[in-house]
């Protein structure tokens, strides 16, 4: 399925009945299927779980407005990967360079929770996003959800890839895999992902791409 047809997508009851939900609650929040954001040919893809109900789901870009994606974009601008180290809003002239953000699951669950189903429904738009990538190209799946799905996308053996943080796997597909803690309020707070410790991953990365 192309990720042109994102915006129509209604493959998923629960996560288009969540989304009128709360566009009733927060009626100036876009509550709508989160594009993937980045040139499609970026040699970096980043794969998060899910749009945050605050962050994604209201700006409608991917980590755009929560802490995850303040860590995300000032770790970006350091390497070079983003124009600006701030991302607070889809109108701030934020770019991206080289790099493309997205979500495994592209609309807002209830409690950050979408379901086996549902990542599975949207695998199709993943598996888009994965496809357009080059040989020698880095995905970087940002939690075990992110990972998992990413895998699944590619139609890959999950017990032949473990999670862990800093993991690093060649692909059939001439791709190189990368894991890290994903970046979230609660992960940082108890420093199960570290500023250092996201830097030390995106040094790998931009090592790889060099």
């Amino acid at each position: 399925m192309a990720v042109s047809d994102l915006q129509g997508c209604q493959q998923c009851p629960r996560l288009a009945a969540y989304r009128v939900e709360q566009k009733k609650k927060f009626p100036d929040y876009a509550c709508l299927p989160v594009s993937g954001f980045g040139l499609s040919d970026a040699q970096l893809l980043i794969v998060g779980l899910a749009p945050g109900l605050h962050g994604a789901n209201a700006t409608g870009r991917p980590f755009t407005g929560d802490t995850s994606g303040d860590l995300l974009f000032t770790t970006l601008h350091k390497f070079g990967f983003a124009s600006s180290p701030v991302s607070r809003t889809p109108d701030d002239g934020m770019q991206l360079l080289n790099c493309r953000i997205t979500n495994a699951v592209k609309c807002v669950p209830p409690e950050n929770r979408p379901s086996s189903a549902e990542i599975d429904r949207c695998s199709d738009y993943l598996r888009s996003e994965i496809s357009a990538l080059k040989p020698g190209s880095v995905l970087l799946a940002l939690g075990t959800l992110a990972h998992r799905a990413s895998l699944k996308a590619m139609n890959l053996v999950q017990a032949h890839y473990r999670f862990y943080q800093r993991a690093e796997y060649d692909l059939p597909n001439g791709l190189i895999l990368i894991d890290s803690i994903h970046p979230s309020k609660y992960n940082q707070n108890t420093r199960r992902i570290t500023a250092d410790m996201f830097a030390a991953t995106f040094d790998r990365i931009r090592l790889i791409l060099q």
